[in-house]
């Protein structure tokens, strides 16, 4: 769908040259002559370089759709890791690389929406939290309780984090996927 450079805003995915590419600010600037531009800042999706490009305000580009659906986690087989479409049940398989460091979080069951061009795999968007097992914590020192000092954790998952003093081994505690935080303590 043919869009004015003026209308895009972060966020909105592009056919830029033929790549697609995600808008990640866009800038109006009218100079003291001539017509104002818009200066927009983008990032390709596959590969992740950026790129400032000057567009008159009037020029049209391609903006493109991505679909997003729901997918459910089944199973990772050495590089890649499998999923299954929530309502059509078409299974599909992405490499580790594409998915990043978040993979250490997946779980049997868990539900995450994937962004798809044309039926490539794109974006993936986790749940905000999990909940994981804690397999290894150092024990707690005397009189560091009344201080609001961390202590280096070991997940069930292999992922090292930063706990409370009072956190021990095989405790459930809720993690922040997004930068493997500890939230609270699991109260299930």
């Amino acid at each position: 769908m043919k869009v004015t450079a003026i209308t895009l805003r972060a966020g909105h995915v592009i056919d830029y040259n033929g790549k697609l590419m995600i808008v990640v600010s866009n800038e109006i600037i009218q100079p003291g002559k001539g017509a104002s531009v818009s200066q927009v800042e983008m990032r390709d999706i596959r590969t992740g370089s950026k790129d400032n490009v000057r567009f008159r305000t009037q020029e049209t580009v391609e903006r493109v759709r991505l679909d997003q659906d729901e997918y459910q986690y089944l199973y990772t087989d050495g590089d890649e890791v499998h999923f299954m479409h929530t309502e059509n049940f078409n299974q599909i398989h992405v490499s580790k690389e594409l998915i990043g460091p978040r993979t250490a979080f997946l779980q049997e069951g868990m539900v995450i929406e994937i962004e798809t061009f044309e039926g490539e795999p794109l974006g993936f968007e986790f749940p905000d939290t999990c909940v994981l097992e804690i397999v290894e914590a150092e024990p707690v020192v005397k009189g560091q309780t009344a201080t609001t000092s961390y202590k280096p954790a070991i997940l069930e998952n292999g992922v090292k984090i930063m706990v409370p003093p009072h956190v021990e081994s095989g405790t459930k505690v809720v993690v922040k996927i997004e930068d493997s935080s500890y939230v609270e303590r699991f109260k299930g």
